[in-house]
């Protein structure tokens, strides 16, 4: 049975509680829902694809509330980083940066409840709170229905009320040089092009 927990300094403490012992928690984001697991128990993240019904190929990107995150991870974000996230940060931008041999997205999300979960359980490897392919769950009503037949794979949503929805975030790929839009987003070209030198 999946626990419906109020957006309240108790129901976000559990819910950070829950992702620190390596359970999948829902939660609002500025955009979506999403669900997520504790970066810090990334040997978790079969779990997080199965109740999805995720392939397996497709990377998760990870919630920060802050560039101090990524580099406490092992991100190796650079001055294009630092001025990228003082200007858009929390926000609808992703950075791509490198993790050790290899790459990993990271995003600050522009939700009060989403941020707060973050600084009390670390940053979270999560993506959106429904069966891969599926429309997208802009409530926590909508998270129980997605999931109803998986409710024992989802212990918890933590309830931040409606979320807007809206287009996905920018994705900014910092492993290159010049920087490449990965995907394009509410963050364009031309605001982006001022603060980092850009490929075609």
């Amino acid at each position: 049975m999946t626990d419906r927990l109020p957006a309240t300094p108790e129901g976000i403490a559990r819910a950070a509680e829950l992702l620190r012992a390596g359970e999948v928690v829902a939660f609002p984001t500025d955009t979506v829902y999403g669900v997520g697991i504790a970066a810090s128990r990334a040997d978790r993240i079969d779990a997080l694809f199965a109740l999805k019904a995720r392939p397996a190929d497709r990377r998760i990107p990870m919630l920060v509330a802050d560039l101090a995150g990524v580099r406490e991870l092992g991100g190796l974000p650079d001055e294009r980083a630092d001025a990228l996230a003082a200007r858009f940060w929390p926000g609808a931008l992703t950075l791509v940066v490198r993790r050790g041999e290899e790459t990993q997205a990271f995003r600050a999300p522009d939700h009060a409840v989403a941020l707060a979960l973050i600084r009390a359980a670390g940053p979270i490897l999560a993506t959106s709170a429904n069966i891969s392919d599926e429309p997208d769950t802009l409530g926590a009503d909508e998270v129980l229905i997605a999931f109803a037949t998986r409710q024992d794979e989802l212990p918890a949503v933590l309830d931040g009320g409606p979320v807007p929805g809206g287009v996905a975030s920018t994705v900014v790929d910092l492993t290159v040089d010049p920087a490449q839009i990965l995907r394009q987003g509410p963050i364009g070209r031309d605001a982006l092009a001022p603060l980092v030198a850009l490929g075609d």
